[in-house]
């Protein structure tokens, strides 16, 4: 696979249109296969990730986005909600066994929180990326009532919603113009 800077940033688009081409089962398994290996802290991993594909699922999931997220989150082949397991913590002796990791988190709630909410942000990054590289287009968003979408399907666990990517192959008639970013000199600074 050849994957280029292009690929993943210059030419990449937030989609708020998809194709009617399905995106198949067997990309999503190796879609999560990429994401997988990018880097957390202490590998703690605290990303869930819920690909919502049938009629039923979007069904259920539609009531809970924005009204300007709706439309596209219907007509997207498949929209991944990114979760964040709340006691990721309890598989820190399977994925970081170095240390008692774990002990690091139990009864600290601030630091469960930051740490499961940046690290399921850093994975989301991971799953778009890898979405990009394996040619899928991606529109995340934000638009949506977190408490809605983990009642309909995060229900009896430790997962709660960080954000939703739909995914698929993107309808260019749909894109934005592109939108400016801010100059290094705006951004950033080197210390």
């Amino acid at each position: 696979m050849n994957i280029t800077t292009e690929q993943l940033f210059d030419h990449a688009r937030t989609h708020n249109g998809f194709k009617a081409e399905p995106v198949p089962e067997a990309t999503l398994h190796r879609l999560y296969d990429l994401l997988k290996w990018g880097p957390t802290s202490a590998n703690c991993s605290p990303a869930r990730f819920i690909f919502v594909t049938s009629r039923e699922a979007k069904d259920k999931l539609l009531p809970a986005m924005s009204a300007g997220n709706q439309d596209k989150t219907r007509q997207a082949p498949v929209t991944v909600i990114v979760g964040m397991d709340m006691a990721f913590y309890e598989k820190l002796p399977q994925l970081f066994p170095h240390a008692d990791a774990r002990s690091w988190f139990v009864g600290n709630q601030p630091m469960i929180d930051a740490t499961a909410f940046r690290n399921s942000s850093l994975q989301g990054g991971y799953l778009i990326l890898a979405a990009r590289a394996l040619g899928l287009d991606c529109g995340p968003m934000s638009g949506f009532d977190a408490a809605k979408v983990d009642a309909a399907f995060w229900a009896g666990t430790t997962v709660k919603t960080n954000f939703v990517v739909n995914l698929g192959h993107g309808d260019p008639s749909k894109l934005f113009g592109r939108s400016p970013r801010l100059t290094f000199d705006e951004a950033c600074r080197i210390a």
